[in-house]
């Protein structure tokens, strides 16, 4: 029979290079499961919790708190030691009442920091792709797979600050001139500034933002920023 589905091991040595793991105590690794993040700008779960956390010892410990339902991402239990864990996600520790959110940091695009009780069913979500259904009513895509129906006019790029696990949409953040935002990827990622001036793309550059950093102004790609808020961040992107 032919082989169904990726691989569930990877070398340690063409893991991501921002993955925080030792590369020479094992040969292989715990790999990311298909799913809602791209695996180039995710964590497996085990990894996380053995490697990151260190709340497990072995991936026997993963796998055992995974069945006792004692991790939920987003609110919702996970059941695989290969689930992808990306940007924004919220990982809740049940038994130490813990809650971290993944959120880029000091050059790295994935880095997990702690939250208060009160903002683990909180989550920001970067609109990918709309689409209009008929007459007042739009299909859009977040960045982490999510879709949803709305008749409220949102646009390419922008923020929602959405209500997991029962999905509804508390907030919304516009891309634009003054707005706040959080660099996702590349050598910034993690700094916060704010935006200047948005450049419109053309065939041979995709549309790009200036955004004011302290003393520097950057030049970004739309794709690797994020808008957080106006004058703060909705909720808790840093350290």
């Amino acid at each position: 029979m032919a082989k169904k589905g990726g691989d569930k091991t990877l070398k340690r040595q063409l893991a991501p290079r921002f993955w925080q793991v030792n590369r020479k105590s094992a040969r292989f690794i715990l790999n990311t499961m298909p799913g809602q993040h791209n695996r180039k700008y995710s964590y497996p779960i085990g990894v996380v919790l053995r490697d990151l956390l260190h709340v497990c010892s072995n991936t026997r410990e993963v796998k055992r708190s995974l069945n006792k339902r004692l991790i939920t991402i987003d609110g919702k239990m996970v059941h695989h030691p290969n689930f992808a864990i990306g940007l924004m996600d919220t990982l809740e520790i049940k038994p130490s009442n813990e809650f971290y959110r993944f959120v880029p940091s000091n050059g790295l695009p994935l880095f997990p920091i702690k939250i208060n009780m009160s903002e683990k069913n909180l989550k920001l979500g970067k609109v990918k792709s709309k689409v209009a259904l008929k007459k007042n009513l739009y299909q859009y895509c977040l960045h982490d797979g999510r879709t949803f129906q709305s008749k409220e006019q949102y646009y390419v790029n922008d923020t929602c600050l959405i209500n997991l696990p029962e999905f509804g949409i508390k907030n919304h953040v516009q891309l634009k001139e003054g707005c706040s935002v959080i660099v996702t990827r590349g050598e910034n990622a993690g700094n916060i500034g704010k935006v200047k001036e948005i450049k419109t793309g053309s065939f041979s550059l995709p549309k790009r933002v200036l955004v004011a950093m302290g003393e520097k102004t950057v030049e970004l790609p739309v794709d690797i920023v994020m808008a957080i808020g106006v004058d703060s961040s909705l909720i808790q992107v840093s350290k």
